[in-house]
């Protein structure tokens, strides 16, 4: 019986895999560099964290079940909230800022579709106890300098949820108008507020989304403090940063509180959003103290699609045997004593085949271990330009690093 993988979810062949490994690479040195550090969390939490979180509503889109015992237990869909539940339970008297990174799965019960999946990777950090400009402007820049090095096409969008949060302040059903507003549904965001006769506010929040600048959203609706967002904006400036300021981004989460962010990248579609984030406060609701945080997410899986990133191959090496597998074992850990990936035939094949087998796996090079090695030296075969030549023990590490 044939047994398929599971809907949503994905195999990984080498290629992919090692493309995948490049480009966690790149966004772990740059987190590292910034001084951030990784953190992981379990696979699974209480129903609880999450719901405490986004709501009753979130069960239907989530992996929620109950454990042996009768606990009510969830895949994570995202790692925010698990991060701020390790931050209130463990972490509560490390010294302020902290900064932490992750790469880890997350599951999402929801219906499959291109770059949309069942199961899912996430890159994020998080930066906890600071609630200045400065926290948001790193936080910005880090995701921005990550989305560079891999070579993404993307627009960075940087607004403040606390405006559209003070224009909907009067709006019975805020919540609901700011999750309409996050998706962009302005037939139903004019319907509500329309049924609440709000008409008006609903042509201030249009004319806001269409603001491109701190003046000109300024003229529109006075009634709010612009200088912490401008503050993150000269930050920005002065890196060099590239960005469009957005002041319609909503974050439709209740957690966020001022500066947000979005990211957004050519081929991918519709499922263009590659990166989220912005300054919130979660900890309290997990038992924690009400500390200011900023972070992001990265949508790892919908990155390694669009991103061009090289993946580090040391030189691939067939050794070829010529009956005496003892001689063929010990030549390849000197192989990988000199840094260099050796395959070793376990198939019994002759030295014909083990050849062909090479060209078909595309190895770069053959080594022979025949009686050559009596005398402290390999034959070498380049298998792209087919030349040979005999090289002693002591040079093959010189020999390959040369190849790369």
């Amino acid at each position: 019986m044939r047994i398929e993988r599971p809907r949503g979810t994905r195999d990984f062949l080498p290629d992919e895999m090692e493309k995948r490994r490049a480009a966690e690479r790149v966004m772990r040195e740059i987190a590292e560099s910034f001084g951030y550090r990784e953190v992981a969390t379990p696979t699974f939490e209480h129903l609880e964290l999450f719901t405490l979180k986004s709501g009753q509503d979130v069960v239907e889109e989530i992996y929620a079940f109950r454990d042996k015992s009768g606990r009510d237990l969830a895949l994570r869909p995202e790692l925010t909230a698990p991060v701020m539940r390790m931050f209130a339970n463990e972490c509560s008297v490390m010294p302020r800022p902290l900064r932490f990174y992750y790469l880890s799965n997350c599951f999402r019960y929801e219906r499959p579709q291109k770059g949309r999946y069942r199961e899912f990777w996430q890159f994020g950090v998080e930066l906890i106890g600071s609630g200045r400009p400065e926290s948001d402007a790193e936080v910005i820049f880090l995701a921005y300098r990550i989305l560079k090095a891999l070579n993404v096409d993307f627009t960075l969008h940087v607004g403040h949820v606390g405006l559209l949060r003070d224009i909907l302040s009067d709006i019975e059903e805020k919540d609901r108008a700011m999750r309409l507003i996050d998706k962009k549904d302005w037939e139903s965001l004019k319907d509500l507020l329309e049924k609440e006769g709000n008409l008006e506010v609903f042509q201030i929040v249009m004319n806001v989304s269409e603001a491109k600048t701190v003046e000109e959203v300024e003229r529109i609706y006075s009634d709010f403090d612009y200088s912490y967002l401008e503050s993150v904006f000269e930050i920005l400036r002065s890196l060099n940063v590239e960005f469009v300021p957005d002041f319609g981004i909503a974050r439709g989460l209740d957690y966020y509180t001022g500066v947000v962010f979005e990211m957004y990248a050519e081929g991918l579609g519709a499922q263009k959003q590659v990166c989220g984030g912005g300054s919130y406060r979660l900890a309290r609701l997990f038992g924690g103290e009400d500390v200011p945080s900023t972070g992001f997410a990265i949508g790892f899986d919908r990155v390694v699609e669009v991103c061009d990133v090289d993946a580090e191959r040391k030189p691939t090496v067939i050794v070829v045997g010529f009956g005496d597998s003892t001689k063929s074992f010990k030549v390849a850990e000197m192989l990988r004593n000199a840094g260099v990936n050796a395959i070793v035939d376990v198939m019994g094949r002759n030295v014909r085949k083990q050849l062909s087998y090479a060209d078909s796996i595309n190895a770069d090079f053959a080594v022979f271990a025949g009686e050559e090695l009596e005398r402290g030296v390999v034959r070498v075969k380049n298998m792209k330009t087919k030349e040979q030549q005999d090289i002693s023990i002591e040079e093959l590490q010189d020999y390959f690093s040369g190849s790369r």
